[in-house]
């Protein structure tokens, strides 16, 4: 890796930083970066999940405001997305790299229609469904053990519909939870996958700070911006993998 891609890998980590704490797609951005930079697709997405964790914990600390008095609602659904986390990353391991190449472009596109359709929380839910949110968390962490972009984008619109909160209280809940299930692939990969470690420590300084400005400054953005941008770039993000691979 030379040093502009180095520099380009950071800025992505950067990035992907701040918008998984806000919306929570940032593997739309990093993993196409590293793929374009020369890493092949599963050691992409392995040495990617490594280098979000230090921003996903980051992000977490960045809401510890919005997280005061939730903390026993995360524990329960972090068991589901610990679960589906591991069972996530055995798949990615075990399923060879074709199956990953084919999978990855309809889960993104899978993951913009959704984030194209969502809808305001107060239409979903009117009383608190725990056993459904642990469900969900256990669905989103085998998709985010496997993959992971835009896990956050599909966990928040499922914990609308299980949970009457207010949206930045459940987004708190959200980084924590996609947080989980990225550490818990990542403990995984490293200890049996191909990790590009210096890819992975790019990443992770690049989040790192882009998870506190996005906890700091990103509330002012207005969410209706952001979810465009998510849904047309990783659109195009798609159709660059499915005609590319």
């Amino acid at each position: 890796m030379n040093v502009a891609e180095a520099i380009a890998v950071a800025v992505a980590g950067f990035g992907a930083g701040g918008v998984n704490t806000i919306v929570g797609s940032g593997s739309l951005i990093t993993f196409p970066t590293l793929v374009a930079v020369g890493y092949p697709s599963v050691v992409a997405n392995v040495s990617n999940s490594v280098g979000l964790v230090p921003g996903g914990i980051s992000g977490a600390i960045g809401y510890r405001r919005e997280l005061k008095g939730q903390w026993r609602r995360v524990a329960i659904l972090a068991v589901g997305t610990t679960a589906g986390a591991l069972l996530g990353g055995l798949l990615l391991l075990e399923l060879p790299d074709k199956v990953f190449d084919t999978v990855v472009p309809v889960l993104i596109l899978l993951a913009c229609v959704l984030m194209a359709i969502k809808r305001p929380p107060s239409r979903h839910a009117e009383a608190d469904h725990t056993t459904a949110g642990t469900a969900a968390s256990f669905a989103t962490g085998i998709y985010g053990g496997y993959f992971g972009a835009a896990q956050g984008v599909i966990l928040l619109s499922l914990l609308r519909m299980c949970f009457q909160d207010d949206l930045q209280r459940l987004n708190g809940v959200k980084i924590v939870l996609t947080a989980i299930a990225n550490g818990v692939a990542a403990l995984l990969f490293i200890l049996v996958a191909d990790v590009a470690w210096e890819a992975a420590a790019l990443i992770a300084a690049g989040s790192i700070a882009g998870a506190q400005v996005a906890a700091r400054y990103g509330r002012r953005i207005p969410s209706e911006v952001l979810r465009w941008v998510v849904v047309v770039g990783g659109s195009v993000v798609a159709v660059i993998l499915f005609v590319t691979r």
